[in-house]
């Protein structure tokens, strides 16, 4: 099959043909319709997740997927040869990812179907940032009336947690540069989303707008300590980026320390709303497989919203 594989790290990826993946013991064969580039592959391609992770080569890249169940391993209930699924690889190892014709994953973590209304290629890129997302805003428990602070509002991440905190009531804060960015981030929802330039003073900007201090912040970028300084006492930060209670320490506010857990339940609720058109999966270029080391450079050059790719 063709995949997009890294023989070595760091490296730029590459598509060439490596053999087919056979589903084990409570895994399903999925033939990939769509998958999309994350940080997470870039941060493979660029060695950063050595010694965290094994690494198996040829290493196939890739974690979202979505398509068909092609075949089922010993095992598995709750799935047929034929359904429309959709998820998120979650294996202990690197090297067998989305980024391909076929991936086996489990039937049991990181797998869900693809409900009717929702496109196979928006399913394909909702998986892992629409999970940071809602993960994020389910940490911060964010109610209706409360200000949020989305910081990276312009990646796939940022983009659905705008979404995601408007659909939840609250008024939301979020970063872009102006210009192209701010129109991104603007016509995200109908809601009034009101965007601070992170290359100016954004200390100055929030307090602007909420002089008490914001409820809640989202940290997908920037200055994670900085950024707790524009809660008001009592507020909750959300950080994908590690930051820690220590580095806020002299400060009244609750960190939470985000990392995506594509649950079952997660992936239905993220697939109904986008079914249901409450969540659009931002897509905003799209590569064949044959052309997957451009949607990487696209991805590395700072392009917004998410970046899809089909195998068709």
């Amino acid at each position: 099959m063709r995949a997009v594989v890294l023989n070595e790290i760091p490296s730029a990826p590459a598509v060439a043909k490596v053999a087919a993946p056979r589903p084990e013991a409570g895994e399903v064969l999925v033939k990939v319709a769509a998958s999309s580039v994350n940080g997470f592959d870039a941060a493979t391609a660029a060695g950063w997740l050595q010694g965290m992770m094994e690494h198996r080569y040829p290493l196939v890249v890739g974690k979202d997927f979505a398509g068909t169940v092609e075949a089922l391993g010993e095992g598995v209930d709750g799935f047929a040869v034929g359904d429309a699924v959709f998820g998120v690889v979650m294996k202990p190892f690197l090297g067998t990812g989305s980024l391909a014709e076929y991936v086996t994953v489990s039937a049991a973590h990181g797998l869900a179907r693809i409900p009717e209304g929702l496109g196979v290629q928006d399913a394909g890129a909702l998986g892992l940032a629409g999970t940071a997302a809602f993960d994020s805003l389910v940490a911060l428990d964010v109610a209706g009336g409360e200000t949020v602070l989305v910081s990276g509002a312009t990646g796939g991440v940022g983009a659905l947690a705008v979404q995601l905190a408007v659909a939840r009531g609250a008024r939301v804060i979020a970063t872009a540069r102006p210009g192209a960015e701010a129109d991104f981030v603007t016509g995200l929802t109908d809601a009034d989303v009101q965007v601070v330039d992170f290359t100016g003073d954004l200390a100055t900007q929030v307090r602007a707008l909420a002089p008490e201090g914001v409820d809640a912040v989202v940290h997908l970028a920037g200055d994670g300590a900085a950024l707790a300084g524009m809660l008001r006492p009592g507020g909750r930060i959300a950080s994908t980026l590690g930051l820690s209670k220590d580095a806020v320490a002299d400060k009244d506010v609750t960190v939470h320390s985000i990392m995506a857990d594509p649950a079952a339940r997660t992936l239905d609720a993220l697939a109904a709303q986008a079914a249901s058109g409450v969540l659009r999966v931002p897509v905003t270029a799209t590569y064949p497989l044959a052309q997957a080391p451009e949607a990487f450079a696209a991805f590395g050059a700072g392009a917004l919203g998410k970046i899809a790719v089909t195998t068709s």
